[in-house]
């Protein structure tokens, strides 16, 4: 169930104090990146990294210092996104970084139009942010909680995010 707010979409993460633009990548979490989630992270990203595959978001050139986290499953035919956390630092009102959570989820989408799922995701929205994800995503509701975002949407997020990448 995910409980994480899109604070701004940007076209990478932006310093929240000085405004500064950091170009990002996203990596393949190791085990030693999954081990600094145990102080200040709600959840328990080695348990989940025998479910999904795990994702971390760096700034470019410092890929020790992880920015947030994301859970993926490939579902055969979209991506579902199991889990998906900002840095304990990257989180309310004294955050360092913004952008974190809408970089995350525009790679879940890049890696859905990789697979041929035309960059559908789905994921479990924790009912008080579903109309959180319409609005900032474009995300489309399956029931209470399920939900998805399409083709058009995923493109938009992609092209925001991964300016070189040919959908």
């Amino acid at each position: 169930m995910l409980n994480i707010e899109i604070d701004k979409l940007t076209n990478s993460i932006i310093n929240a104090i000085t405004g500064d633009i950091f170009d990002t990548e996203v990596l393949a979490a190791n085990l030693q990146d999954i081990k600094t989630t145990k102080k200040g992270w709600h959840f328990d990203w080695e348990k989940e990294s025998s479910k999904g595959k795990v994702h971390k978001l760096v700034i470019e050139g410092n890929p020790n210092i992880v920015q947030g986290l994301i859970s993926l499953i490939d579902q055969k035919d979209n991506i579902y996104i199991s889990l998906v956390e900002n840095a304990p630092y990257n989180i309310g009102t004294n955050k360092v970084y913004e952008g974190v959570a809408g970089n995350l989820f525009a790679f879940a989408c890049k890696v859905a139009f990789e697979k041929g799922y035309e960059g559908y995701i789905s994921f479990h929205a924790k009912t008080e942010l579903v109309q959180h994800y319409m609005k900032s995503l474009g995300a489309k509701s399956i029931n209470s909680q399920l939900m998805y975002i399409d083709t058009r949407e995923a493109t938009i997020l992609v092209n925001r995010y991964f300016k070189n990448f040919e959908i």
